[in-house]
């Protein structure tokens, strides 16, 4: 069979799709390429229920073929008919992206000679710039202006959970996914951890990628003062997974999304910040900051885990406004003179 043709050989059947138009054998491999891109890469609720949505989407471009029949063509034409139906760009790429993730899993097994979603190119995503707070802000967020040290577990690893954040550059699922050692039993395998007598985190991020991101002095002082009590959240009903990580919550499983970006945003209002403080700012602020102070854009790179440096040129814009606003104040002949 021509995998990439999107023709089936003479003699085969159709596959048969139920009343949505999915095959039941492809919503069983969609999910199985879901649950292990949760279970071992720790890809968020949110991104496999988009992933999910994604994979239906084209299944519902071509009712009645498998997956494993589509061709190249097939998927440029279900790409534009996304399109035409209003997609944004952004949503369009992380649909590309998606199938692309889904083929690379499932080519082996499939016997396809290649990824049909592999030379397929997404729109452009018009770039914005992120949200980064200053280095006056970020210091009184993570140095808890005007209130009381942090004293409590919860407080202890908020405050840890922060320090990492900036200090290290991590995505929000990066943070989750960490544990406090590595560990491999039975039911976990540690894929990243924290190395505090190095003073760095081992990381695996977007694409399997693993990085060594090295940590402050701040952000360990803080994470000491959380290991001291970790086990004070840890409970008899904890699993396997829980009891190796770094953050847990409240009832005693890993920390989850929501909750470290409801403890941020609560700190945030607490130290009088005029502004929605969301995790990827600080991940902004970190970069955004070492770029005022080095210059290191391939640094920055690494240290972000960006597989291209173009996507990391965006902090350069950043940086530009830090100095042309630095230059409009200082430079005597930079100002505009009053019209009054």
């Amino acid at each position: 069979m021509n995998a990439h043709s999107g023709r089936r050989p003479p003699g085969r059947a159709a596959p048969a799709a139920d009343a949505a138009g999915h095959t039941a054998a492809d919503d069983a491999l969609a999910e199985a390429w879901l649950s292990e891109l949760g279970a071992q890469q720790r890809y968020s609720g949110h991104t496999l229920a988009a992933y999910r949505r994604d994979l239906q989407a084209l299944q519902r471009c071509f009712p009645d073929q498998a997956l494993d029949t589509l061709g190249e063509a097939q998927i440029r034409q279900a790409l534009g008919r996304l399109h035409a139906s209003g997609l944004q760009p952004r949503s369009l790429a992380r649909a590309l992206a998606a199938w692309r993730g889904y083929y690379e899993w499932r080519a082996p097994a499939a016997g396809l000679t290649r990824n049909p979603a592999h030379g397929v190119r997404a729109p452009r995503i018009p770039h914005s710039l992120p949200k980064a707070l200053s280095v006056d802000q970020a210091q009184a967020l993570l140095d808890r202006s005007q209130l009381p040290p942090a004293e409590t577990p919860v407080e202890r690893r908020d405050m840890a959970m922060f320090e990492i954040l900036y200090s290290g550059g991590l995505r929000l699922s990066e943070l989750i996914g960490l544990d406090w050692q590595p560990v491999r039993t039975p039911g976990h395998a540690s894929h990243s951890w924290i190395q505090a007598d190095e003073g760095e985190a081992v990381v695996r991020g977007k694409g399997g990628k693993t990085r060594i991101v090295p940590l402050g002095r701040q952000a360990l002082d803080a994470l000491r003062a959380w290991l001291e009590v970790r086990a004070e959240l840890l409970n008899p009903r904890s699993d396997e997974d829980a009891r190796a990580a770094l953050f847990l919550g409240e009832r005693g499983q890993r920390i989850g999304p929501r909750v470290v970006q409801l403890r941020l945003q609560a700190l945030a209002q607490r130290v009088g910040l005029p502004l929605h403080v969301h995790p990827h700012s600080l991940r902004h602020s970190f970069a955004s900051h070492l770029l005022q102070s080095a210059q290191d854009l391939r640094a920055v790179q690494e240290l972000l885990g960006h597989a291209n440096i173009s996507t990391t040129q965006i902090y350069t814009r950043l940086d530009f406004q830090h100095l042309a606003a630095s230059y409009d104040q200082a430079h005597p002949r930079a100002q505009r003179k009053s019209k009054d």
